[in-house]
């Protein structure tokens, strides 16, 4: 059974459970970077051209639209990696960093803006399970790599015109010559590469390491989207682990009633908190 009931709490409390955990573990979805000042489902002035001309009303969905060239399909794509992925908005991701740099911490993310890398957090104690804005990938795939974009997703904003790229410009596998695409998991195309997999294996060691001891699970802005990927383990490991503690700071909170008593749940918005 859950509880969607407030979990009234101080931030006396939390202070306390964080500055006494041998460890903590970050689980950030979405909601996070939206509070740091993302806009991934509102729609803004960066791409009017695309909604008065067909029709997209957000950017979640105009990363699905099935464009008629490639050169417009980068002009959309390369706006949408731009600012998300190379404008930086770190002031609360910087205020998190300062309060878990002196613990044993991990963070295991849904969310694909690289913003924990640019904020100081040990890139050794990152997961991003769902890929990277930063990186391209073969669209087949033919094989397991990535490819950092940066340089080549600035040319295209500087040099885009009329919602198109120029035609040299578009990125094709190195290895067999189809279309490259971003590196997020969409479908069962996502190339998890190297990378991908030993943060898999840190962060398994360090859930493995840390099971009976004193460890916090911090939640922060995971929504219903994902929910197996960070919000239910996250139940099931307190729930095994007597000396874990559960805080969830997001818009609609709630966890197992089984573990109420070792929960903090704090239905207000992020930044405030």
């Amino acid at each position: 059974m859950f509880s969607k009931t407030k979990i009234e709490t101080s931030m006396k409390d939390i202070c306390a459970k964080i500055q006494e955990a041998d460890a903590i573990v970050i689980g950030a979805g979405a909601g996070l970077s939206t509070a740091a000042g993302y806009e991934y489902a509102g729609f803004n002035k960066y791409f009017s051209d695309f909604e008065e001309k067909y029709g997209i009303h957000d950017m979640y969905s105009g990363g699905f639209y099935p464009y008629d060239t490639l050169e417009e399909y980068w002009a959309w794509w390369s706006r949408h990696i731009y600012y998300n992925r190379y404008v930086d908005h770190l002031d609360l991701y910087q205020k998190l960093f300062q309060l878990v740099k002196d613990k044993d911490y991990f963070v295991l993310t849904t969310n694909v803006d690289h913003c924990f890398q640019k904020a100081n957090f040990d890139k050794q104690r990152l997961f991003y399970t769902q890929g990277d804005y930063g990186l391209f990938q073969c669209s087949s795939p033919c094989h397991q790599e990535t490819y950092d974009n940066e340089e080549l997703i600035k040319k295209m904003i500087e040099q885009q015109k009329d919602m198109k790229i120029p035609t040299s410009l578009i990125p094709y596998c190195p290895h067999c010559g189809k279309p490259m695409t971003m590196n997020l998991r969409c479908d069962d195309t996502f190339v998890e590469d190297e990378g991908w997999h030993q943060a898999y294996f840190r962060y398994q060691d360090f859930i493995r390491r840390h099971q009976d001891l004193k460890i916090v699970y911090l939640e922060l802005g995971v929504g219903q989207n994902t929910p197996g990927i960070i919000k239910y383990p996250f139940f099931r490991f307190v729930e095994k682990n007597k000396n874990a503690t559960y805080i969830c700071i997001n818009k609609d909170t709630y966890c197992p009633q089984s573990m109420e008593k070792r929960a903090y749940c704090i239905s207000e918005d992020i930044k405030n908190v």
